[in-house]
Formats: C-alpha cells, structure tokens, sequence
C-alpha cells in the first residue's frame, strides 16, 4: 500500500535543526542578486567558480568523463563512477536537476560517488543540453539517447541491472524518458526509478503555484521562469511529454519519490506516486517533514543522510530482487 501519514505535515513534526536550516536559507536567499537579472551563461559560470549560494561538491578525482557518439557528428558528454572496490553488479543513469536551465554532470560527485560505492552501481551522470539556448526537445532527447545507449549500445557498462534517477528537473526528465522508451521504442530496460523532489506539472500544481515568494530554494516564480526558458512554447504544458503527471503510467518500473513538506513540489511527488502506483502498484513515498527542495544535497543535516540511505536501500533492494 501507498500510505501518506498526516502527522508528517505538522509543523510540531520538524526538527529543530531543520527548522533553522530552512530559515537560514530564505535569509541567504533573499541577500543574493536575482539570478532572473542575468543570463543563464553567467549563471553556470557562477557557480563553477564557487560563486553560487552554497558551496560546491568536492570534486571526485576517480570519475572520468567519456563522449557517446549519437550519430551526425553529434556528441553527448556523461561523466562516469565507478565503485572504488571495482565490482559493479549494474548501471545507474543519473540525469541531473537545475530548472532545465543550471546543474551539470559534475556538481554532485560526492553523492554518485557514493551511489557507486553502496549500491555497487556504475554511475553515468548525462550532460545534456540546458535551455534557454537548447530548449525542449533537447534536454529530454539528450536523455532518452543516453538511455537507449545504455541499454543496446556499444560499451562495457554491466546492464544486468538499470536503474535511473535524478532531482528535481533530473527527476522530470527521468520520468520523460521512461515513458519515451516505452511509447516509442517498445522497451523498459530499467528496473528502478529514483525520483528525488521531481516537477511533473509544469503548469504548476496547487502546491507550485500557490508557494508565493519565499524562496526556500524555490519559489513560485522560479518555477514559471525555468518553465518558460525549456518550453518556449514548443507545446501546450498539459502534453505528457512536458508534464508526465498526465501521461499514461503504465508498465513503469518500480519508483521511489522522495520529497519534503516545505518544498514546493510537494504535490507533484503526492500526485505522480499517487497515479504511478494505481498504474502499476510499485511506487514508494517518502515524505519528510520540513524538508526543503532537495534537501538532500545538504549532507549535514540529518534528514538528508537518512533520506540518502533509504535511496541507497531502495536501489539495493531493487538490484537483488532481480
């Protein structure tokens, strides 16, 4: 059974130290330049250079990067992680958040890494194209050829077990393209999905459009600007090749949706677990109260590291059972 328990959306069910951690970010937040005020280029660059509002993952010297060949002279970068013990029972595709806009394969190397080493997982984070300048179909074609590689391609990646994942936009494109293997190709190679803090609407449910200003990482405006630099109009956001809440989600894999009660895109992980389960009765939630946006990507806090464990279980448990 899927279960939402109330008490999770309690204020009295915070901890303390979550509750000052989220009113630090807001205060942080609210300190910095608008990032609507300059192009998306500076951005990125802004925090390659350790310039953004948190600081930046310790790069892993053992990852590697390496260029899939798409065809048309056309290459797709990913960057690679192997388990330090050297025995990998499978692949992990990761596909990477920031609004479709910011992120990179290579900002959260500490986690894939980590990923790599408890899951006994080969890591292959895809650095696909950002909008504006590459809006939709980029992104979600960038992904889907990756996965397609992954799973029929020409490599020494072990694919006795695939798992996919990604936070937040990553979490999106993830669900995209699960669907685009099934619906256009006739294949679901992948026996889980980790779907982390993941927008399925992009015309906003209630809890999006309803956030106000507070940026808690995100607000309501950050979502209608990100929205608006991938699709650019390209189709009406109810096409469940933009917003997945509305595609048909059968004979999907097993999925965990993790999210937090003080994150915005609280109802699109209630929504789409809610409707992945009725299609397929394979779905886990995971709610933790207080919660921000991704939350888990701040690894001092201690609902991060067991939200990160039970991510890492839920791979294990999916890798075994297959």
């Amino acid at each position: 059974m899927l279960t939402i328990d109330p008490k999770f959306f309690l204020e009295s069910s915070i901890d303390p130290e979550v509750r000052e951690f989220n009113a630090q970010t807001v205060d942080l937040l609210k300190a910095r330049p608008d990032m609507w005020s300059m192009p998306a280029q500076l951005v990125r660059q802004a925090r390659v250079e350790g310039k953004g509002p948190f600081p930046l993952e310790p790069e892993e010297q053992t990852a590697r990067e390496l260029e899939i060949d798409l065809g048309s002279d056309a290459l797709l970068p990913v960057r690679i992680f192997q388990p330090k013990s050297g025995n990998s029972h499978g692949s992990y595709l990761h596909l990477h958040g920031g609004g479709w806009v910011i992120g990179s394969a290579s900002a959260q190397d500490t986690r894939l890494q980590e990923i790599a080493d408890r899951c006994q997982l080969t890591c292959i984070s895809v650095e696909y194209r950002l909008a504006p300048e590459h809006p939709y179909p980029a992104g979600p074609d960038d992904c889907e050829a990756a996965a397609l590689w992954l799973a029929n391609g020409d490599h020494n990646f072990d694919r006795r077990f695939l798992a996919i994942g990604g936070e937040s936009a990553g979490a999106h494109l993830c669900a995209v393209t699960l669907i685009r293997l099934r619906d256009r190709h006739g294949l679901m190679p992948f026996q889980a999905a980790n779907l982390t803090a993941g927008v399925y609407d992009l015309g906003q449910t209630a809890s999006s459009a309803n956030w106000g200003d507070k940026k808690l990482i995100l607000n309501s405006r950050d979502m209608q600007k990100f929205v608006q630099r991938f699709v650019q109009g390209a189709k009406p956001l109810t096409d469940p090749d933009i917003s997945p809440l509305y595609a048909d989600l059968s004979d999907l894999p097993p999925a965990l949706f993790s999210i937090g009660t003080k994150d915005l895109l609280l109802d699109d992980s209630l929504l789409m677990a809610t409707r992945w389960h009725a299609a397929n009765g394979n779905a886990q939630l995971d709610v933790t109260p207080g919660g921000c946006h991704v939350f888990q990507t701040f690894r001092h806090l201690k609902i991060a590291t067991r939200s990160n464990e039970l991510i890492d279980s839920f791979l294990n448990s999916a890798r075994e059972t297959t």
